[in-house]
């Protein structure tokens, strides 16, 4: 598979960007990996990283759609006994005092089957203190405003300090919602 994997990229982004850039920052553990999906270009550069480093959790969203790079991650996950953590909206994962992510999204009472795997993206809220971040892995605006409507009750809910725009846009609900709550 690593071989295949090679070839179909080719190129190992892995190999050659990520694993020399933090053995040269003299990384050689990770605590937790949290992907947001399974897309090829979310993941193909944490494969050699897991392979090569001491990885001790990853963090994924539950999956709707099955995907060679799941079955991959969870194969290199079980033979290095790395802990995974497998989350749903309504979750909350404690990384250490003051430190924990809220899970906002994938939800299993709601699922996207269009662009099944952008939709159901992993979307938490990093909360640090008085500082949150708000990822929104690749969601598109069917998953916005599915997540809106979930948290319309709640809206404080999704409020963060900092929104990481979904899927390499600009122009989304989310963006557009939190500037015209001044929040963004």
């Amino acid at each position: 598979m690593a071989e295949e994997r090679k070839i179909i990229l080719g190129f190992d982004v892995g190999a050659k960007t990520l694993l020399p850039y933090l053995l040269n920052q003299k990384i050689k553990i990770i605590d937790y990996i949290i992907v947001s999906h399974f897309d090829t270009d979310h993941i193909k550069g944490l494969f050699t990283v897991i392979e090569k480093l001491k990885v001790k959790n990853i963090i994924i969203g539950e999956q709707f759609e099955i995907t060679n790079n799941y079955k991959e991650l969870i194969k290199i996950a079980n033979k290095k006994r790395i802990r995974m953590y497998i989350t749903k909206a309504g979750q909350r994962v404690n990384i250490e005092k003051d430190l924990y992510l809220d899970i906002l999204w994938p939800n299993p009472s709601n699922v996207i089957i269009e662009n099944c795997i952008n939709n159901n993206s992993l979307v938490f809220k990093f909360i640090y203190k008085n500082l949150s971040i708000l990822f929104t892995g690749d969601i598109e605006e069917i998953a916005e405003v599915a997540l809106l409507e979930k948290y319309k009750s709640n809206y404080k809910i999704l409020e963060s300090t900092v929104l990481k725009v979904a899927h390499h846009r600009f122009e989304n609900i989310f963006y557009r919602s939190f500037l015209k709550r001044g929040k963004a």
